[in-house]
């Protein structure tokens, strides 16, 4: 996958996509990220990029012309999805969708806002990463190329991991144990030091559905439910009080 990333602030990106996950899917050729400096794209000797309101109002709007000129010149296909607070929730199901894109360009707004005819004429999505404000959209560049990028095959050890992960499937992971097996008077629960992998398994689920009512009713709400062993456990975590 190649992603194209443009910004008024390329060196935040940095550290983040070279340490970890993300370093290690570049250096396999997994993952390409090319970073666009939306400046470079000016025609004015001062490089302005943002301009004052039409109508009136505080703060400074992103001027179209850099932006449109920045995405018009390395664009080769894939969504253009532009970080917006007015965007819509991004979500695990839609990091899968992009992952299995092969190219994506995500536009990082700052100041007051962006000229809305950069989501109305180029931009073919709007994504925000949480009902929250933040300086510009170069954070949730960063959540959103970690989220997709760990979907790429390949880009995990075991891609099978994925599917057990917080949000996977709608349902938060069940409780995470290492070594020891005891700390300071905390046992690890028996039954994950048992062997029997079947066992395990039920109560990994078990687990998970009972953090997620407690925690995210709302989607445990989404929860398909309707398995034999599911409704098993859910009439053993109602006895339990959840």
């Amino acid at each position: 996958m190649h992603i194209d990333i443009f910004t008024l602030f390329p060196a935040m990106f940095e550290g983040p996509f070279s340490e970890s996950i993300l370093k290690r899917a570049r250096e396999r050729g997994l993952l390409s990220i090319a970073l666009h400096n939306i400046r470079d794209f000016t025609t004015d000797k001062h490089h302005i990029v943002d301009d004052y309101p039409y109508g009136g109002g505080v703060g400074m709007v992103m001027k179209p012309e850099p932006i449109f000129a920045a995405v018009e010149a390395v664009y080769q296909g894939g969504p253009i999805i532009l970080l917006t607070p007015q965007g819509r929730l991004f979500n695990q199901q839609i990091a899968r969708e992009l992952a299995r894109e092969p190219r994506l360009s995500l536009i990082c707004g700052h100041y007051e806002g962006v000229d809305e005819r950069v989501a109305e004429h180029l931009a073919t999505d709007e994504l925000s990463i949480g009902d929250y404000v933040l300086t510009g959209g170069e954070l949730p560049a960063m959540v959103i190329v970690d989220a997709v990028a760990r979907l790429i095959p390949g880009v995990l050890g075991d891609d099978a991991s994925t599917h057990e992960e917080s949000h996977s499937d709608n349902l938060l992971e069940y409780p995470q144990y290492t070594r020891p097996p005891e700390f300071r008077g905390w046992r690890v629960p028996e039954i994950l030091l048992s062997g029997n992998h079947a066992q395990i398994a039920r109560w990994r689920r078990k687990e998970a559905l009972r953090r997620t009512k407690r925690r995210r009713p709302d989607l445990f709400a989404k929860l398909d439910l309707s398995s034999k062993e599911d409704q098993k456990l859910l009439k053993e975590l109602e006895a339990e009080g959840w």
